[in-house]
């Protein structure tokens, strides 16, 4: 055992072409920190709201429409940013989110929705696109914030409650069901059924 220990040192000590192994396995290790802490870095510095609304596209379109919703300013003083509803809070559904996004560069790129005419054409597509990704997470940022085993629905109109302690619990629905242009204007809407 004590031989194969030497072996083991010799070899991480011995010179490659240059180099010895340790030094390669120390600096490898020291530049994975750095690559990592700079990735995170980055991962949060697009998490914010400064950045999401860094362009005109979104500041003159749905943040001026937001700033009029409960999730902007309410009673309570809680205020929902942009990622708390555009990017999970879970590293790899976030990850997934942040790969998805990176198409929506394009659009600013080849300016899609630089105009509000344009955004206004586009408005309901990317609006089906949101709510398709919600349902089919089960509107996973909602409940981030909104946890459903803590709802008071004596606290509810008659309506949510009944909704809430049926539909919702049974699995049935999720949030985006019923909860369409809570924080933005709903798009143009004509010849979908239920509208």
């Amino acid at each position: 055992m004590k031989r194969l220990l030497q072996i083991g040192w010799q070899t991480l000590k011995k010179p490659s072409a240059c180099y010895s192994l340790g030094f390669l396995v120390v600096g490898g290790f020291v530049a994975g920190i750095i690559f990592w802490g700079g990735f995170n870095t980055a991962l949060e510095a697009t998490n914010t709201e400064q950045f999401c609304i860094g362009c005109h596209e979104m500041e003159a379109n749905v943040y001026e429409e937001m700033k009029s919703t409960i999730h902007f300013s309410n009673r309570s003083g809680v205020r929902a940013t942009c990622p708390d509803c555009h990017v999970p809070h879970n590293w790899t559904d976030k990850i997934a989110r942040k790969m998805q996004a990176s198409k929506e560069v394009w659009g600013k790129i080849f300016g899609t929705i630089n105009t509000r005419d344009k955004f206004l054409d586009h408005r309901r597509r990317l609006a089906e696109n949101e709510w398709h990704r919600l349902k089919s997470n089960d509107s996973l940022e909602c409940r981030n914030c909104h946890n459903f085993d803590y709802m008071d629905f004596t606290s509810q109109s008659p309506r949510a409650a009944e909704q809430h302690s049926t539909s919702l619990k049974a699995g049935e629905k999720t949030c985006i069901d019923c909860h369409k242009g809570i924080a933005h204007q709903l798009p143009d809407m004509t010849g979908v059924e239920g509208w």
